[in-house]
């Protein structure tokens, strides 16, 4: 008996050293809010064990964003000290780089963290909460990325906050990482937020969902949000067959509802942060679906469905993919098609969103001269990308996620006619043998994918070489005919010029037009192909009168059309820094499309189409 004490005893020494050895490997963060009124935090990073090249920065990028960002921008009273607070040197090389100079084994930086905007891609502090980025707030070690994280949240009883977030919980207010990848990959939400949760059944074990929102909203909004959410995530597992084996078991929206906040949606391993500028959820629940929908799809597609390309993400430049018009193109295709399938939107109001998807491809002069893989690449531009001056996407860059929102439609479509199969057994497939072995792909995997699916490499082959390497467009009209679906031009018969940007666009927000100034100034780019651009207008140009009539504004413009036809011409008479011209615009018909139902356009819809159409938008769950 002695014997068995003496060896727990010693077994329990041992535990309590290896726990203490594990602590001691661990980079501890500590943030605490002292100053919440004016967006402040204060950040203590201790390192023990640290490297003998000690090198810490900030992030340039954040996990599900593809432009750089300057984090490093908001941080200030850099200290760094041993542990017992003597300074030590240390110098900044670059705007957000910092070396260390001779130091011990254990060191302490600290720091002053100013935020103040609330999206997916920073942080914000105020009385309310602490919305965390990981990127956008902590610093981190060069060349220590695979040492276990842990994080200590302070002041959450003086300003009544709980923790929101897919870090697992260590105890009382102390969170884990196993590594910097799932770090930065955790988003926190420190509130008084409502939660909502609920089981869901996933191959004989049971996984968790919470719904977590920082609104003005009572519990029962939240419950009753929450059921609708939860329908729309059992459609979405209907589709691969299983939910993702979630960390932990347990998946986390982290919703911040306020007019103040930048709307956002940000994919993240094991939950999802949402940002939307409404007044609250009641009243506006199937307007914030969508986000919803889309982000949580994600967790298949882009978080365990991976491009190579982002594998590993690096935080400290912009990280250039070719396949987002998969990643997020599809997953805007699903996102949309779920509402659906989920009862939430209309027939009618789908056909609207197949009309955005389309005229994105058709009507865009960049679609039309660069393939999805380009336009994906671009993304390092365009996703969220900051700069002062103007550009010329309206001409050069066609959205990824709705580029790759008509692949996958025209992909479904074919699927369901040509091979009796559909998108979702595509999708099935490559996350079987992707996703769930988390396997990073390239696109000849997604090629050999569906070749394996389809049983028909030619057809593949063909796919993506026309519609994924190459410019070439599938035949939508007739691919919506089989599920009775019209496409028709929105203005057949009327007189159109193209569009004339007289808002400001990037570059030019802190432009103010001088009070009592004639003419309506074109401050952005016009569109290759349209009237307007044939004629030589752009930006900078300022146009007097059209027609003979003065013009001031783009109502002004637009009556002197309403009673001409396509074919028509007129003057107009402008003004730039060059002096005073006069051009003619050659009015056309408008290319734009809508997309509408046979029963609307007065032609009958056979058994066939319904049937088809049926089983392309019904709910799929069991």
């Amino acid at each position: 008996m002695k014997k068995l004490l003496l060896t727990t005893i010693t077994a329990l020494f041992a535990s309590v050293a290896i726990a203490q050895q594990d602590a001691q490997k661990a980079i501890y963060y500590a943030i605490s809010f002292p100053n919440v009124q004016h967006h402040e935090a204060e950040i203590v990073m201790t390192v023990p064990d640290a490297p003998q090249v000690f090198r810490f920065r900030m992030s340039r990028s954040s996990a599900g964003r593809y432009a750089t960002h300057e984090f490093g921008k908001n941080i200030y009273n850099v200290k760094v000290t041993d542990i017992q607070g003597n300074p030590l040197p240390f110098n900044q090389i670059e705007g957000d780089l910092y070396e260390v100079g001779p130091h011990p084994a254990n060191i302490r930086v600290s720091y002053t963290l100013f935020a103040n905007w609330t999206d997916g891609t920073y942080t914000s502090i105020e009385p309310s909460h602490a919305h965390l980025n990981m990127p956008a707030t902590f610093i981190w070690v060069l060349g220590q990325e695979k040492r276990q994280v842990k994080f200590e949240f302070n002041d959450l009883e003086k300003y009544g906050w709980q923790v929101a977030t897919q870090l697992k919980h260590e105890g009382t207010n102390v969170y884990s990482a196993p590594n910097l990848q799932y770090m930065m990959d955790s988003p926190t939400e420190l509130s008084n937020y409502k939660v909502t949760s609920w089981d869901v059944a996933n191959n004989g074990k049971s996984e968790k969902i919470n719904l977590t929102i920082h609104s003005d909203d009572d519990q029962s909004v939240v419950d009753n949000f929450g059921k609708m959410v939860q329908k729309m995530t059992l459609e979405e597992k209907a589709i691969f067959g299983e939910l993702p084996a979630y960390d932990y078991g347990e998946y986390t929206f982290l919703a911040d509802i306020y007019p103040t906040t930048s709307g956002d949606g940000m994919e993240h391993r094991n939950s999802t942060c949402i940002v939307i500028p409404v007044e609250k959820v009641a009243g506006n629940e199937k307007d914030l679906l969508g986000v919803f929908s889309h982000e949580y799809f994600h967790s298949w597609n882009v978080k365990r469905i991976r491009p190579k390309s982002l594998e590993p993400f690096n935080f400290e430049k912009a990280n250039m993919s070719s396949e987002l018009w998969f990643a997020e193109g599809f997953t805007q295709y699903y996102g949309e098609l779920l509402l659906t399938r989920s009862g939430f939107n209309s027939l009618d109001d789908y056909t609207g969103t197949l009309a955005g998807l389309i005229n994105q491809v058709l009507n865009t002069p960049a679609a039309a001269k660069y393939p999805a893989t380009q336009m994906s690449r671009y993304s390092v531009f365009a996703d969220a990308g900051v700069s002062i001056d103007p550009n010329n996407n309206v001409n050069d860059f066609t959205s990824y996620y709705y580029y790759g929102g008509a692949i996958a439609l025209a992909l479904d479509l074919r699927l369901r006619s040509e091979f009796n199969l559909t998108l979702d057994d595509y999708m099935r497939q490559v996350w079987l043998a992707r996703g769930k072995v988390m396997k990073p792909y390239t696109i000849p995997d997604l090629q050999t994918d569906l070749a394996k699916v389809t049983n028909n490499p030619k057809f593949a082959a063909d796919f993506f070489n026309r519609f994924i390497y190459g410019t070439d467009k599938n035949n939508y009209e007739e691919l919506l005919g089989k599920a009775g679906l019209v496409l028709r031009k929105v203005q057949p018969g009327k007189a159109w010029a193209g569009s004339l940007a007289s808002t400001p666009g990037r570059g030019r927000a802190g432009q103010q037009r001088a009070a009592g100034a004639e003419g309506l100034p074109i401050l952005s780019s016009t569109i290759i192909g349209t009237p307007v651009y044939k004629a030589g207008l752009d930006a900078g140009d300022i146009i007097l009168k059209a027609d003979g009539q003065p013009i001031t504004d783009p109502k002004s413009f637009s009556n002197v059309l309403t009673s001409k036809k396509p074919g028509d011409k007129i003057t107009v008479n402008y003004k730039n820094r060059t002096g005073a011209h006069e051009t003619t615009i050659t009015l056309e018909e408008s290319p734009y499309l809508e997309v509408v139902t046979f029963e609307k356009a007065g032609k009958q819809l056979t058994k066939e189409q319904e049937t088809f159409r049926n089983n392309w938008l019904q709910s799929k769950i069991k």
